[in-house]
């Protein structure tokens, strides 16, 4: 193992990061993303620093096949996106960029945050100050595709081998900082299969409240992933343990604790196993599915599909309301509500096709063009 050094303020050498060469974390440089090699090889050549970091560092260590590969430099956006013609800078306070290829793939590249950054500060900084910013220790480790090394500043490799879920940043700040972090801690944990260390299962107890202050679209897209990664069965029952699942789900929450609870619980968990076949032999990633197998538990539960004159459009209604307060688009909960007529084996109620905004405005559209024109000698 190689060694990274640096000198402190006396001028005297420190420690700084340990360097695990190909032949000490066993990473196959074929089962890295050429794309993201290609990239990071251009930067490198520009005179940037460049690297893999994250989760898919931490997945190929682990040796699963990583949904995404994340990039990070030392190039700012503007110079990023001169050096890439398939790039487009995104966000308003803390700017990324995503390098897009052929079948729908991104690759998103950051610049190395300062300490001072956060998500409303667009700071950017060294590599030393970047992995500061980071969450937890095993997503916190570097990989240089062109020397099949990976850097850990913070021991993320041996909390990997260890099997422990670590933060980066003090207990006291992270989860004051970005409560999201509690519910990744979870999510972590399950898909890794490490153990949450009990100082750490104190501290996401005791700030479960903190997620009432978390915008309903970074909840909504953390519970998207949660049901996307084959795992939502044991996530789900992990956060109902930690205190967290009443806020990401509280509709549902309620009915564990009402008239039929025990009942209803085993329905929805069940459910959720479902879904983590499908996606897992299927590789499942649409969301109307994943809402029919939130949905479907309360719909029976509630014996909607029992109620004289149903109309489709409370049926609609009604599966936005047992995922309060997280939202989906419209399409998709139609699309899961016309699943669950299917798989009843129930008719659809008569005016059940509710059009979507663009099929409504194309309409709207064509019959303006075919209204006569008016005279001009009225």
């Amino acid at each position: 193992m190689l060694i990274r050094y640096t000198k402190n303020a006396k001028g005297k050498l420190i420690r700084q990061a340990e360097i695990y060469t190909k032949n000490e974390h066993n990473i196959p440089l074929n089962k890295v993303d050429n794309d993201a090699i290609r990239a990071c090889d251009r930067l490198r050549r520009e005179g940037f620093q460049a690297y893999i970091v994250g989760g898919a560092v931490r997945d190929l260590l682990l040796g699963k096949e990583p949904k995404d590969f994340d990039l990070v430099t030392d190039a700012d956006p503007s110079k990023v996106r001169k050096i890439f013609r398939n790039s487009r800078v995104i966000g308003k306070r803390f700017k990324l960029v995503h390098l897009y290829y052929s079948d729908k793939k991104i690759l998103e590249l950051a610049t190395f945050r300062s300490v001072e950054a956060s998500d409303r500060k667009n700071i950017y900084g060294t590599i030393e100050e970047d992995v500061l910013r980071r969450d937890f220790t095993f997503n916190a480790l570097f990989y240089s595709p062109q020397e099949e090394q990976v850097i850990d500043y913070v021991g993320g490799v041996k909390d990997i081998r260890k099997g422990k879920v670590v933060s980066i940043i003090p207990l006291k700040d992270t989860f004051v900082e970005d409560p999201v972090r509690m519910v990744r801690a979870l999510k972590y944990s399950v898909t890794t299969g490490s153990k949450i260390p009990f100082r750490l299962k104190r501290a996401i107890k005791k700030s479960a409240p903190l997620l009432m202050s978390c915008s309903v679209s970074r909840l909504s897209e953390e519970i998207f992933k949660i049901l996307q990664s084959g795992n939502s069965w044991s996530i789900m029952q992990l956060t109902a343990e930690m205190d967290l699942f009443h806020y990401l789900l509280p509709e549902i929450e309620e009915k564990f604790h009402g008239r039929g609870g025990k009942q209803f619980h085993k329905s929805f968990f069940k459910s959720l196993r479902r879904l983590d076949e499908n996606v897992k032999r299927k590789g499942e990633r649409r969301r109307s599915r994943m809402i029919r197998r939130l949905v479907q538990p309360s719909l029976d539960s509630d014996n909607i599909f029992d109620t004289p004159d149903l109309e489709y459009l409370d049926v609609v209604k009604a599966a936005k309301q047992a995922i309060l307060p997280m939202i989906a688009p419209n399409r998709d909960v139609e699309d899961a509500v016309r699943l669950i007529f299917k798989v009843r084996n129930v008719s659809m109620p008569k005016r059940s096709y509710l059009k979507h905004p663009d099929r409504r405005r194309a309409k709207r559209t064509r019959n303006r063009t075919k209204r006569p024109i008016a005279s001009s000698h009225n």
